[in-house]
């Protein structure tokens, strides 16, 4: 799970490329591969991941390798499933069948993207330095394809090459629209050894009083985030134990998110003022919600802890006390709020 986050945090913004790629991509034109194809989806729905792979993966053999829509479905669920050998094959698939400049660096920027993933997930060098090459062709084909800038950047901060990275992170920055990719290009552009640590997830969400709250907004305090739902009753149970966390260090540098997996918005606002829950809210409506499927929730109550750099330092599943983490990870955020104060003083 850890590994998995790590892999998210040093490029959350893959799933951005994906949706933004080939935003129709065909489906397969073959007959045979038509019909696997609907079962691989059929498989997907019922939540079979390795028969989906497997008959995504049919479905593209079926169709002479042409099938775009398989590919997607096979990067996918062969990264979900640690399956590099298949992400690869059908990221090659795509960069073969690319025929303009712009497909063929979007395709090239997809391959750069997993190879990326691979590397983290395995720590392999040659990987990152794969990706650094992908990224480059990439660039040579669109040279404003800000998403292979950003990429660029993690590659080459695994790398260790931290000049090059913060160069491309600063082109990066000045292409990506404003959102939390845009902040976190900007954030690794002043520190890219961040691109290379077990960063949390780069994420914003709309409290209840409709507020707009980024993870990179908070960057200099400790952040605790609380998945929970009304309708869990560990997380019932629970909600005294999180509600004297927000009071305990209400004058500390710790900001509380919780995050509630409720479908029923008025229910969720309900429980929310009945209980006194005064600290920050959102809802994210259920296992397959945006934050959830990032921060790859499956269990509640399930919170994580993120330190004054993002850096995600602890995962816990159910509830257990915290505190003695907290108040390292709030002393340590208040010695770096200081230190930032005297640095800033020193040089008026």
């Amino acid at each position: 799970m850890q590994v998995y986050l790590a892999a998210l945090a040093a490029f959350a913004l893959g799933a951005q490329v994906f949706a933004q790629t080939n935003t129709n991509p065909a489906g397969p034109a073959d007959t045979k591969a038509q019909k696997t194809y609907a079962e691989a989806l059929a498989w997907q729905k019922r939540g079979d991941s390795q028969a989906a792979l497997d008959s995504f993966k049919k479905a593209d053999k079926q169709d002479g390798g042409h099938c775009v829509a398989c590919q997607k479905q096979m990067i996918e669920l062969g990264e979900r499933s640690g399956d590099y050998k298949t992400v690869e094959l059908a990221a090659g698939e795509m960069i073969n069948q690319a025929q303009t400049p712009t497909a063929i660096a979007e395709a090239h920027t997809q391959y750069g993207i997993v190879l990326l993933r691979e590397g983290i997930a395995k720590g392999k060098n040659d990987a990152f330095a794969q990706a650094d090459k992908e990224f480059k062709i990439a660039l040579a084909s669109d040279s404003k394809d800000a998403f292979a800038c950003y990429g660029d950047g993690v590659a080459l901060a695994h790398l260790k090459q931290d000049d090059a990275a913060r160069a491309q992170f600063k082109q990066a920055a000045a292409s990506l629209p404003q959102g939390v990719d845009r902040e976190r290009a900007v954030r690794y552009t002043d520190r890219p050894e961040l691109a290379r640590a077990r960063m949390a997830p780069a994420f914003a969400v709309t409290t209840i009083d409709g507020k707009r709250v980024s993870l990179d907004d908070l960057a200099g305090k400790v952040v605790l985030v609380d998945f929970w739902a009304t309708w869990c009753g560990p997380c019932r149970e629970a909600l005294p134990h999180m509600r004297q966390i927000a009071q305990k260090f209400s004058e500390e540098p710790l900001v509380v998110i919780s995050v509630s997996l409720d479908s029923d918005e008025q229910k969720w606002r309900s429980f929310v003022s009945q209980n006194g829950m005064t600290w920050l809210q959102t809802r994210d409506g259920g296992f397959e919600g945006p934050l959830s499927k990032l921060f790859g929730v499956n269990a509640i109550p399930h919170t994580f802890t993120i330190d004054a750099d993002g850096v995600l330092q602890d995962e816990r599943i159910g509830d257990s006390s915290i505190e003695s983490k907290l108040k390292k990870l709030c002393a340590q955020a208040r010695q770096m709020q200081k230190t930032s104060s005297q640095i800033a003083q020193s040089g008026q």
